[in-house]
C-alpha cells in the first residue's frame, strides 16, 4: 500500500499518510517564534521541570569523554540541547535536528547566547530518513516531538540505526493523565483554554487545537514502550511525570 493509500491521524482528522508531514510542518512554521513562550503558558512552566528531569535522567558525562555525541531530534528551538551542554559542562556534542527550518532558525539564533556554544550544530532532517551514518551517536533524545512524526515506528528504527552499541534512546512525551479529578481539569484546560491562548499569543489557535488533539491520539505508555521494543531496543522503561501528564521513556541499544 502506498503512502497515498494509507491514512493516519492529524489530530482527530484522518488524513492520507503522505500529507501529514506537510500539515505538521505548517503548524510549526506558524508557531516557531512563540513556541517556548506558549509552552510556558500552557504548562505553567512545568515543561521546564520535565525537561530538567529528562536531561538529569540522561546524565551526560561531565569529564573524560569529549566524544559523547547526542542527536536531539525535533529539537529545533534548542532548549534540550542547551540543557545537555550545561549538564555536561560543555563536554557533550549535540546535533540538533528538526524537519522544520523555522524551528531550527530560532534555535540557532538563541545558541549564540549560550554559555557553551562550541558543541552544538543544527541540521534539517526528517526523523524517518536521517542523513547520518550508522552507529554515530551515543544518545538520541526527542522531547515532545515523536507524536508529530507520521510513521513513529520508522523513526524509532532510524534512532536504533544511528545509535552506537550501548547507546541510549530517551523520549519525553505527553501521556494520558491517570489521577482522578486532575484528568477532568486537564481535559477542560486543554479543550477550552489552550486554543484561545494560542490565538492570543501567536494570532492563530488552529495549531494549538491540533497539538491538543495529537496528544490524545498518542499511544499510552505501555503500548508506546512496546513500539520501542519492536524497534530493537532493550531495557525499556518509563517514568510518569505530574500525574502522567508527561512521561519519560528510556531504552538502550544493546546488540
Amino acid at each position: 500500500m502506498t503512502d497515498a493509500q494509507q491514512t493516519t491521524h492529524f489530530g482527530e482528522r484522518e488524513v492520507p499518510l503522505g500529507e501529514k508531514q506537510g500539515l505538521v510542518n505548517d503548524v510549526f512554521h506558524k508557531v516557531a517564534d512563540r513556541y517556548d513562550l506558549m509552552n510556558d503558558m500552557m504548562s505553567g512552566g512545568l515543561h521546564r521541570v520535565w525537561k530538567d528531569a529528562f536531561v538529569a535522567k540522561l546524565a551526560p558525562p561531565k569529564l573524560g569523554n569529549d566524544h559523547y555525541h547526542v542527536l536531539d531530534m525535533a529539537g529545533g528551538t534548542g532548549d534540550i540541547a542547551q540543557r545537555i551542554l550545561a549538564a555536561s559542562h560543555g563536554n557533550a556534542n549535540v546535533t540538533v535536528s528538526d524537519i522544520n527550518s523555522d524551528m531550527l532558525r530560532v534555535g540557532a539564533e538563541r545558541a549564540k547566547n549560550w554559555r557553551y556554544q562550541e558543541g552544538v550544530d543544527f541540521v534539517e532532517a526528517n526523523a524517518e530518513e536521517l542523513p547520518f551514518d550508522d552507529k554515530m551517536f551515543d544518545a538520541y533524545t526527542i522531547a515532545f516531538g515523536i507524536r508529530n512524526v507520521p510513521q513513529i515506528d520508522k523513526a524509532l528504527r532510524e534512532a536504533y540505526r544511528v545509535l552506537k552499541r550501548g547507546g541510549r534512546l530517551m523520549v519525553l512525551e505527553f501521556s494520558t493523565v491517570d489521577v482522578p479529578g486532575l484528568d477532568k481539569v486537564y481535559e477542560l484546560f486543554s479543550d477550552h483554554l489552550i486554543p484561545p491562548m494560542g490565538k492570543m499569543v501567536t494570532g492563530d489557535g488552529d495549531p494549538y487545537q491540533y497539538l491538543v488533539e495529537s496528544i490524545r491520539q498518542f499511544p499510552k505508555p505501555e503500548p508506546f514502550a512496546q513500539m520501542i521494543r519492536d524497534a530493537g531496543f532493550e531495557n525499556v522503561n518509563y517514568t510518569p511525570l505530574t500525574g502522567n501528564i508527561a512521561t519519560i521513556h528510556s531504552a538502550w541499544k544493546i546488540r
